[in-house]
Parts: structure tokens; sequence; C-alpha cells
């Protein structure tokens, strides 16, 4: 098509959208390709999958731009001649298209580091994003170099523009003449697109090859960000492939229960209250329960070599060759360690969600983050109940992602970055204050509660592992702001010291400190649920309370209150869905995994996944190597998937998860 027919198309009233949707499907072909040559060690390079992801990518495209054109169409549909084609709305029309132009070009940007941080198109993370601005572009602020950005979109922003103006591109539609009619019923056909596309086009619609990253690749960022937005919560039961509830309740008791567990109401089906009773004297240790960000077990020394070769850490590491995680090393050596735990999910509030409540995880959003999440049967109110103080200790702001409301609301008092004073932050960013300072403080708040006469259940959660990685100079031997390695290095540096700190104090000898990850570094990877992404590490220290074992069963995040609640020797009621990994049989170990949407039951080397639109894909897994290889339905697997997530959602929907104390 050459330059004069090119104007003869777009000189029509509704021009100037034809010329965007070009522009639009550029700029996505652009950033597509620069996704798959910055994945390509992962994307599947089979020619019929490349061409599905830019096949069906440019459908999504155009699907993303139908929504995108609609204020355009309607403004096109009324507005008169005269208007049209005075001078003052040419030169609106302008700058409304070079401000168009920079949001597409600094969205195929952002997409970039998006896909960088995350390896997928935007989700709910994103979402997130756009309601915690302060974090996130206080995040975005120190990891890049954002005067270097802007002006690079801002240059090509005017070159276009530039183009468009020379070639007159816009002008031969500005000055085009349209009869009302014609123009209301061009209108309206254009907006049947975005109308059928909201009706016949899912944002999953794509996901047909087995490579996550194909996927991800046909997918349309716009369009992944409006699909989140909507989808923040989803309705299992609309949603998911679903069984009898009756029958589901009748077989989650047989799996929930154990030996020292006794269901407390026979006439409810629906209430999995039980009576747990552990022998021996019941121990009033403190417990501080350390919540570590992104530590994931692969950069643990049970799970590599001491001298770590780059290519572990989801190629995370870069020119480093050291232990990254020494203190924690040394003091899994002498704790209860848990090798082969999986977390729940990628975010900090779904990992928060699963020590503290022990159920699996509902599709959409954490229920840190829903509304009617007060008053939980959750661990920190059977501490409570005990007589304990509880905290919730937090360097950075507590009121991102819902905490503190969450936490204040199930008993625990909030220490976040508000009630540390200038004296006590020696280094921050936008996360909150270093690891160092966040342990110190925790001292304080131990030494208080101790000094009050009463036990303590302090709950921390650390920042220092991320994004951007900064951290006090000369603490380490990885300098600041290099990379996720030394934010991992940073984060065991400080734990260890906290840990030699604490050994000093009255407190240590009846106090227990619980280290686990709230999800792992990444969750990159092929497959759609990756799941040896998932590993973290789970362990319980105090060699003078606690003896030193290793643990290799397959167990997940949900157990770890159940097992602390064991290693106390605490008899008490529990509407858990977790167990005391200490007393799991070999045929109850199972991991639960997620990722918003998809929902994975791992066991007996079998992984289930369930997707919406009632999808079910089973998988066989290596362990050892990470493998996954489709299989035929496994129906005792799939039904036992089913009943987990089934009934933990009905549980939660009906409020039958709510403390009622003895």
């Amino acid at each position: 098509m050459n330059l004069k027919n090119l104007k003869q198309i777009l000189h029509h009233r509704f021009g100037g959208i034809l010329m965007l949707y070009f522009i639009f499907i550029g700029i996505a072909f652009i950033s597509r390709t620069n996704l798959f040559f910055q994945s390509f060690d992962e994307v599947s390079l089979n020619p019929l999958n490349i061409i599905w992801s830019y096949g069906a990518g440019l459908l999504m495209d155009t699907v993303a731009f139908s929504y995108f054109m609609i204020p355009f169409v309607l403004f096109l549909m009324f507005v008169s001649d005269r208007i049209f084609n005075s001078l003052i709305h040419r030169k609106i029309a302008y700058v409304i298209y070079f401000i168009t132009f920079f949001i597409l070009i600094f969205n195929g940007v952002s997409e970039y580091f998006f896909w960088d941080e995350f390896g997928v198109r935007y989700n709910f993370i994103a979402v997130d994003y756009l309601v915690y601005t302060t974090e996130v572009l206080g995040n975005i602020k120190e990891s890049y170099n954002l005067p270097v950005l802007i002006t690079g979109i801002l240059v090509a922003d005017i070159a276009l523009t530039w183009m468009v103006v020379k070639n007159k591109y816009l002008a031969v539609s500005l000055e085009s003449k349209s009869i009302s009619k014609n123009r209301l019923r061009t209108g309206i056909i254009l907006l049947l697109i975005p109308i059928l596309s909201f009706v016949l086009v899912k944002n999953t619609t794509v996901e047909i090859t087995k490579n996550r990253y194909n996927n991800e690749l046909a997918k349309n960022g716009i369009h992944s960000l409006f699909a989140a937005f909507l989808n923040n919560e989803l309705d299992y039961e609309l949603f998911y492939t679903i069984q009898d509830n009756n029958e589901n309740f009748r077989q989650l008791r047989n799996l929930l229960k154990s030996e020292n567990s006794k269901f407390l109401n026979n006439n409810n089906p629906f209430d999995i209250t039980r009576e747990i009773t552990n022998s021996g004297e019941e121990k009033r240790y403190n417990v501080v329960f350390i919540t570590v960000e992104s530590l994931s077990a692969e950069f643990m020394g049970f799970k590599r070599n001491k001298k770590a070769d780059p290519s572990d850490f989801g190629g995370n590491v870069t020119n480093y060759k050291g232990n990254v995680t020494p203190a924690l090393d040394a003091i899994a050596d002498s704790s209860l360690l848990f090798t082969n735990l999986y977390a729940i999910g990628t975010r900090t509030i779904y990992g928060l969600e699963a020590v503290t409540l022990a159920a699996p995880p509902k599709p959409g959003q954490s229920v840190i983050k829903r509304p009617n999440n007060e008053n939980m049967f959750s661990l920190g109110l059977i501490f409570k109940e005990r007589g304990y103080r509880l905290k919730y200790i937090y360097g950075g702001y507590g009121y991102f992602d819902n905490m503190n409301y969450y936490f204040s609301h199930n008993g625990y008092e909030i220490i976040d970055r508000n009630d540390l004073k200038k004296e006590e932050i020696t280094f921050a960013n936008t996360w909150g204050v270093c690891d160092q300072d966040l342990f110190n403080r925790t001292l304080k708040e131990c030494d208080e509660s101790f000094n009050s006469g009463k036990p303590f259940l302090n709950h921390v959660v650390t920042t220092s592992n991320h994004r951007p990685f900064t951290y006090p100079e000369g603490v380490i031997d990885i300098p600041s702001h290099t990379s996720r390695v030394g934010g991992v290095k940073y984060g065991d540096f400080s734990i260890g010291e906290f840990i030699s700190k604490a050994s000093q104090k009255p407190w240590f000898s009846n106090t227990i400190f619980v280290i686990v990850a709230d999800h792992c570094a990444g969750s990159a990877g092929q497959a759609e649920l990756p799941y040896m992404e998932y590993q973290i590490p789970f362990i319980i220290y105090n060699p003078g309370l606690v003896r030193p074992q290793q643990i290799d069963k397959l167990c997940s995040q949900i157990d770890v209150a159940p097992t602390l609640l064991g290693v106390m020797n605490w008899s008490y009621k529990s509407k858990f869905f977790g167990k005391d990994i200490l007393k799991m049989t070999e045929g109850e170990e199972r991991a639960f995994i997620s990722n918003y949407q998809k929902l994975g039951y791992i066991k007996n080397s079998r992984l289930t996944i369930l997707s919406p639109q009632q999808k079910i894909t089973h998988y066989k897994i290596d362990p050892q190597t990470g493998s996954m290889t489709t299989e035929a339905m496994d129906k005792k697997l799939q039904e036992e998937a089913i009943i987990y997530y089934q009934s933990a959602n009905y549980v939660y929907k009906e409020k039958l998860d709510k403390w009622d104390g003895k």
C-alpha cells in the first residue's frame, strides 16, 4: 500500500481511528517481539507455536484496541462537521494523539519491566500496583533511571507524532466531511466490536499451547490488565468444575481426620471443627514468627551446593560463586527443617493468609484483601485465647495490601514504619526500613512483652529481598542495588544477626523462632504452574527446645500453623485444613500451589490443575528434575483437588471459618 492509497483510506471521519489502530498494533508487535527475545530460552520455538503467539496476538491486540477506541468513536459519532473541521479542533486533536502515543509507548516499556519481574503480561499484581501508587512509584524510581526512560519515551513520541504530521495521516481525516446518519451508522458498527469481544473473547482464550510463555505472548497487555481488573475475585462455583457439596464434605472429613483429632459436630456435614489432642505437657514458648520476603528453597544449602552455580536461583545470580545464605544454613543445621514445603501463591499476602488461616487459596484475590476477613479462625487467635500478646511487625506501611486491617482485626497489635522513631531508621527504601532496623525494633518489642509478664507471638515480615534490592553498603560483600542475590544475602545476614542478639536476651531460652518464606523469588517457567519454583524453606529453631532434624515430607504452607502448635504440644479446637507435618502419614502428603486463577494440587508425583472455564489438566511430575508430562486423568486425585478447593471456598463464602472460641 503506497502513501497515496493510505491517505485515501484515512480520508474519512473515522480515518484517525484507523490510523491509531495501525499504530496500536505496530507498537504491540514490537513489544511482543521484544518480550519474545527477552524470554528466548523459555519460549517454544515450534513454528506453529510462534505463529499462534503472533496470529492470536494480533486478534488480542485488535480486541484490546476495540475497548481503547470507544471514547474516540463516541466523540466522532456526535461532533458536527463545523467543529470537527475547525482549526482549534485540529490543534486539540494533535495534542490528544500525542498524549495517546505517549500512553501506548509508555505501556510497551512498562510491559518490558513487568515481564522482566514476573514473566507474564499484566495480572492482579498490576491491578494492585495501580492502587498502591506510593510504594510502586517509589519502587520504580529507586529501581530504574526514570529521567532516561521518560526522555526516551518522549523522543519516540515526538518522532511518531512528527511522522503523522509530516505525512498528513491525521490531517486528511480532519479535513473530511460526513453525514450525520452515516457517521452514526459507522459508529454503531464499530461499537459492536468491543461488545462482541467482551462476550466472545476472554483473556484465557489464547491459552492453547503447552508453553506458558507462548500463551502469554499471544495476549495483549492492556487487555490483560482490563481482564485482571474485572476478575479480581472469581466465583469458584461459576468458573471451576464442581462436585456435590455434601459429598465433598463427607470426603473432606476423611482427608482431614487424624489419630489425634475428633470431629465435634456430626449433625452438620459442613462443620469441619475438630478437637486436636496432643499428648504431653503444653509448652508456653514465646514465638517469633519470621516471614521472609521471596526466599526460594533454591537459595538454601539443602537445595544447592555450598558453592553456588549461576544456573541456580533461576538465573538471579550474576558472577557470584559464594554461599548467599550462610546464616540460615547454620540455623537450619540446628533446627527442625522442612525441605519439601510449597508456597500456596506468588505474593506476600497469599503466604500470610496460608500461615495464619491454614486453608487452601481461593481463586482471585487473597482473603487478606477481601471484605469480611475479621475475626477469622486463625493461628493468632488460638495464641490470644491462651493469654499471649500478639504483634504484627512490618518495616513498611502496613496499609499496603490491607495487612494492618487484617491483622488488627484478628488479634494483633500493629507495629509498622509509622511507629519507628527517626533514630531507629538507619536505612530505608520505598518498601520499608532495612531488615536490620526491623529486627532491632523486634528485639525491643520482645523485651517489652517479656517485661510485661506475658508470653508473646510476634509476627515479623521482612522487605529487603525485594526490588530495588537496596540495603546498607558494606554489610555484605555484594554492593547494594545489584541484584536479588544481594537482597537474599543481606536478609540472611540480618536474620543471623537478629538470632545472635536474641540469644543474649533473658527470653531466648523459652522462645522458638519460626522462619518461613512468604513465597518464592519467582514463578516464571514454561509450564502453566512451574511447581518446582514454589518450594520454600520452613525452619523451627531453638536447639534447647526443639530437637534438630530434617523432614522431607511433601507438605504445604497451610501446614505451618498446625505443625507449630504440634511442636508446642497444644490441644485445641481446629477449623484448619492444614495438618501437623510431623504426624503426617505417607498417604497424607500433598501440597497446594496457585497463581490467582490456576489452582494446583500435588500428590503422588502428580500435579492436578483446576482452571477457569471448568478446565482441568493433569501432569506426571519429577521432583528431582522439575519435569512435567501431560497424562490422562487420575480420577481420585482430581476429586481430591476439587474437594479441597471447592470446600475451602464454600467455608469462606458461608463464613464457617469465623472464630467462635471454645
